[in-house]
């Protein structure tokens, strides 16, 4: 196979500052059971919700990337904050190496294939090769949208500080109650250990739905769906459909395919605030009839 781009990009050495932040969070992760607390606990799975579904799935993914519908300005603003609390960057730098996939996707310059191996697929792309992660004015070339923003050109250079600040504010949350103990408790479930489970949940998306699941449609590159890992995301697990159909901001598009994110779209469009949402024009009869062809 020729070198892709990022088979050059497995050769550079690791970028520590990256390294070092998943190092520190996977140790808290691995705390987070000898300071276990209900409220932690449920604080965790909020937040999980809060970023990886609200953020990730209905800002950066299907709002900032593929424009799959309209919301006013500050609720874009809002789940542009959200998706800050996944640490999976800026929006500017998440929208555009997510549309350099979409454009690439599992050829040369694809930024995290599988055909590069699944460890790099996974998280190999992260930890090593050159972090882009604030260089705001050059990934602005692949989303002059969000660049023209002077609020996204910010989250984007400062994407650390939102969690940083909700981390904190929890850990002093859990003192006023608890004192050291429980502010231990919601710092390593609600922050450390819930970013390491939607970090890895998300990175399944770039890995495993290359790899196992169906292949409903006839796309050019290799996504599947993959129902545990749209389990874990709240609908971003149906890949294949998504590559297929990258703006329709539903990706369950059949009524088996729990799409929780889609359900969240839907609400807010019954309620006139999510306008022109573009959904596939296909159902599931049509689907079970191309998948049988």
């Amino acid at each position: 196979m020729t070198a892709s781009i990022t088979t050059i990009q497995q050769k550079r050495p690791i970028n520590w500052t990256t390294t070092i932040a998943l190092i520190i969070f996977h140790s808290g992760a691995l705390a987070a059971p000898f300071f276990f607390e209900w409220r932690s606990a449920i604080t965790a799975a909020f937040l999980y919700w809060l970023a990886i579904s609200c953020g990730i799935g209905m800002g950066y993914h299907r709002l900032h990337t593929h424009r799959g519908y309209k919301i006013p300005k500050l609720g874009e603003y809002f789940l542009g904050l959200c998706g800050s609390l996944a640490l999976e960057g800026g929006p500017i730098f998440w929208v555009a190496t997510h549309r350099v996939h979409h454009a690439k996707s599992d050829k040369e310059g694809d930024p995290h294939s599988p055909r590069d191996g699944a460890w790099w697929a996974h998280m190999g792309w992260i930890i090593t090769g050159a972090g882009h992660h604030n260089k705001t004015e050059q990934l602005g070339r692949m989303a002059p949208d969000l660049y023209a923003d002077p609020f996204y050109r910010w989250l984007n250079t400062w994407h650390w500080l939102p969690l940083t600040i909700v981390g904190v504010a929890l850990g002093v949350w859990g003192y006023s109650y608890g004192g050291w103990y429980s502010a231990m408790s919601m710092v390593t479930w609600a922050t450390f250990l819930r970013v390491t489970l939607g970090l890895h949940s998300t990175w399944l998306v770039n890995s495993a739905t290359h790899l196992w699941g169906k292949k409903r449609f006839k796309t050019t590159d290799d996504s599947r769906n993959n129902w545990w890992v749209a389990l874990l995301t709240f609908g971003e697990g149906w890949h294949n459909n998504h590559h297929a159909h990258p703006a329709s901001a539903r990706h369950g598009l059949a009524w088996y395919e729990l799409d929780i994110t889609w359900l969240q779209i839907r609400l807010l469009q019954a309620l006139g605030i999510a306008k022109m949402v573009k959904v596939a024009k296909t159902d599931s009869r049509l689907i079970e009839e191309r998948e049988a062809a």
